[in-house]
């Protein structure tokens, strides 16, 4: 059974009223890859839009609190934190931003996490695509999340957290 769609086959918002309130944790990350000239304009602090990763940091916790602006199904949360990293990936001319985000509620925030991920690198492309429009946003995942119905789940290849 889908459970998005009604009794007459029209798209509904999934009923979490009768759900446990527990402690639920999200952790989603992703990758940006881009040319040395882009990447060292981050890393000098020299790009012409301002500082780069701490803009991203910020975009990417706004991203986790508008998730539900964005995905038509999401339930709007009350986010109790948003803590950002960003992994300087030299050998690849990159930067891997990852997202944890934490509630107590009813439904789970992976897809605040993978929010906060992608409009974190939108942001650094954004902000550095006057240098190099060719770079690329890669693997965007989640790697672990927490409480609820369907407990733990941690990516077998994923961040050792």
């Amino acid at each position: 059974m889908l459970t998005h769609l009604n009794e007459k086959n029209m798209p509904k918002m999934v009923d979490v009223s009768n759900k446990d309130i527990t402690k639920r944790i999200a952790i989603a990350s992703g990758v940006i890859t881009m040319s040395k000239d882009a990447y060292t304009a981050i890393k000098n602090n020299t790009a012409k839009k301002g500082p780069v990763l701490q803009t991203a940091v910020v975009a990417a916790v706004m991203g986790a609190k508008r998730t539900s602006d964005l995905i038509p199904m999401c339930h709007p949360l009350a986010i109790n934190s948003v803590d950002i990293d960003i992994v300087d990936m030299q050998e690849l001319l990159g930067f891997k931003l990852i997202a944890k985000v934490a509630t107590q509620g009813k439904t789970g925030v992976e897809m605040e996490a993978l929010s906060a991920v992608s409009v974190g690198l939108l942001t650094i492309y954004d902000m550095i695509k006057a240098i190099d429009k060719s770079m690329i946003i890669s693997d965007i995942k989640l790697e672990s999340k927490s409480g609820g119905k369907s407990g733990e789940y941690r990516r077998e290849d994923g961040l050792h957290l």
